[in-house]
Parts: structure tokens; sequence; C-alpha cells
């Protein structure tokens, strides 16, 4: 109970001090402006369970339409071994991407280099590209260029 006096004390203030260690709880007092607040007075917090509930079975219908859907596109892969050895080969990619970013990082100074090395080409490249409005015409036309290249039009 001394314990819990001193908790008391220490979020109250000194006006809680005046109660004494062997009050009974509901005549513990509590200071207020104008006045003095029983804790039996104080609004009690009551526990209710609420609950969300919802007719809305959009959830469980769009689910049911992703695995629809994801079958489709299954069914019509026409070389499955291959797609296997693809996605497999990327799960392997990138497990070995993220154990050497985990290396080079284990590395003391290397880093810091890295970064420092970053900033450097993040500053020409503004420089080259983005500070004059030629060089930005420059870069979006190189842009549609490699666009064209990759969408095969050109």
């Amino acid at each position: 109970m001394a314990a819990a006096t001193a908790y008391t004390v220490a979020l109250l203030g000194a006006g809680a001090a005046r109660v004494p260690a062997a009050a009974p709880r509901s005549a513990v007092l509590l200071p207020r402006r104008g006045g003095v607040l029983r804790l039996q007075d104080a609004p009690r917090l009551s526990l209710l369970r609420v609950r969300a509930a919802s007719e809305d079975t959009s959830t469980s219908a769009s689910g049911d339409e992703l695995v629809a859907d994801l079958k489709a596109k299954w069914e019509a892969i026409e070389d499955k071994p291959t797609f296997l050895l693809y996605s497999g080969g990327a799960v392997v990619a990138l497990w070995l991407t993220t154990v050497v970013v985990g290396a080079i990082n284990s590395v003391p100074l290397l880093p810091k280099i890295l970064e420092l090395v970053g900033l450097g080409y993040t500053g020409w490249f503004v420089y080259r590209y983005l500070l004059f409005k030629e060089s930005r015409k420059e870069l979006a036309t190189d842009i549609e260029t490699l666009k064209k290249k990759i969408a095969g039009t050109e």
C-alpha cells in the first residue's frame, strides 16, 4: 500500500500526500480545483467488448476471384517446367543478392564508400541531365528511344 501511495504522490503531486496509507480505496481523495474529488465519484471505465461485423462478403468473393484468376493464368502457361525453372532461378538470385549485400554491409568502411560513390553519381546525374533545359530534352529523347527499343517498335 505504501508503494501505491508513493505512486499516487508521484502522479498527482503533493496534494495526494494528505491521504493516509491505511485509507480505504473509496475514501481516497484526489486534489481538484475548487474542492476535493472522491475516487468513488470519478467516472468509471467500463470494459465493453466491441465487435465489428460486416454483412459484406466482398473480401471472400475477391479472394475466390483471385484464386480463379491465378488458376486461369496457370492453365494459360504452355511451358510449365520452364516457368518453374525461371521462378526458382529468380528466388535463388534474390537470396544470393541478399547474401552478397549482407557481406558487403559487414565490411567496416565499404558501405560508407559506396554511399559516397552513390552521392557523387547522383550529383553528376543532376548536373548532366536535370539542371539545364537542353539536357532535360536530351534525357527525354534518350528515354523515349529506350522505350521504343524495349517495346520493339524501333
